[in-house]
């Protein structure tokens, strides 16, 4: 016999509901049955960005900017593109070590 599951309560917006989840005292496998989830995909959604403050040597800028010039794609895209590919190289190789001086 399977576990009678709670209602899940009616929010009243967005926020109200992502604290009700968040809340310790709400466990998830009291309203809902995870052994009947499906994978989905959402091939269409576009991630959430943020924009940020990034301060940088000019002449990094301008090198950057003119090699985005060469490959006719805005400079904000390639430093993405580039940050994207580093993240990904380091999420495949693992933690970075540290460098460090051994002195004997």
């Amino acid at each position: 016999m399977s576990k009678r599951l709670k209602p899940i309560p009616k929010f009243a917006n967005e926020a109200e509901e992502r604290a009700f989840w968040e809340s310790p005292k709400n466990d998830s496998t009291e309203y809902v049955d995870w052994s009947k989830a499906k994978l989905v995909a959402f091939p269409r959604l576009k991630p959430s960005t943020e924009a940020i403050s990034l301060r940088m040597p000019e002449n990094l800028l301008d090198t950057i900017r003119s090699h985005a010039q060469k490959l006719d794609v805005p400079y904000q895209s390639l430093i993405k593109l580039w940050i994207a590919e580093k993240v990904a190289a380091l999420k495949t190789s693992g933690p970075p070590r540290p460098n460090r001086r051994i002195r004997g």
